[in-house]
């Protein structure tokens, strides 16, 4: 009996020694490990560094890339996490102030006024949707076969040429024709309020020979949308929920 006791707490205390030792192992390699990461070559802090407009406060975590990443400070204020290869080889100069003052200043050496600067932008985002998957906008236009024509696509000169700057600082580019693509003959410059009311999900309601969206045919017939919206949703026809008027204590 007592000679199974001591094989048993021989066997624990072997089973203990074991994975002790084999922790000390795997806590030994993964310091070796950080060693040789940190020797090799071209994996230097760049704490304290300065690249362009940039400074480099602190290393970040690298997120999904394999790649390091830097917490930087901007010479304008901003910060910005920016991978390690794009300090030193100087793809990335700031935070992305610099580009914008350059465009600017592109704009102002051809006596381009703010207004040709905001229409530049327009342009520039309107390819970017059609063109670029990872831009927010995408699914909404290129992913769905919307494209620029070519004439547009390649130069902003054409753009401006053949519509011209918008004529307030509300007005967007809108498309006549929502299935159809950025082109002359399909564009104009609209009122948010215009806009809003040519989406392609807008409810559209044909009486008396005239189509329109919901909210206009309240707006003439002097109806709530909300009174319309429901006496459609039950079935009612055009001529009625746009003729009938609202009794009293009813609320269709």
């Amino acid at each position: 009996m007592i000679s199974q006791i001591s094989r048993s707490a021989g066997n624990l205390g072997s089973r203990s020694l074991s994975r002790a030792t084999k922790r000390e192992k795997r806590d030994a390699g993964k310091q070796r490990t950080k060693q040789r990461a940190d020797a090799m070559p071209g994996l230097v802090d760049l704490t304290g560094r300065r690249f362009g407009r940039l400074i480099v406060i602190r290393r970040v975590n690298n997120g999904k890339s394999k790649n390091r990443r830097w917490l930087c400070l901007c010479d304008c204020g901003n910060e910005k996490i920016i991978y390690g290869s794009s300090l030193p080889s100087g793809r990335t100069k700031s935070c992305g102030c610099l580009q914008k003052e350059l465009v600017r200043k592109r704009f102002t050496k051809h006596g381009h006024s703010k207004n040709k600067l905001r229409t530049y932008n327009i342009w520039k985002s309107m390819n970017q949707r059609c063109v670029n998957p990872r831009n927010k906008e995408y699914h909404n236009y290129g992913g769905r076969g919307i494209r620029v024509c070519q004439r547009w696509k390649q130069s902003f000169a054409h753009f401006l040429e053949d519509i011209g700057d918008p004529p307030t600082d509300r007005h967007q580019i809108d498309r006549i024709d929502n299935d159809q693509g950025y082109c002359q003959n399909n564009c104009r410059w609209v009122t948010p309020k215009q806009q809003q009311r040519h989406r392609r999900n807008n409810h559209l309601i044909t009486h008396g020979g005239r189509t329109q969206i919901l909210v206009e045919w309240a707006e003439e017939t002097g109806l709530k949308r909300g009174t319309i919206a429901a006496r459609l949703k039950k079935g009612w026809s055009a001529e009625s929920a746009l003729t009938i008027p609202v009794k009293r204590n009813r609320k269709l």
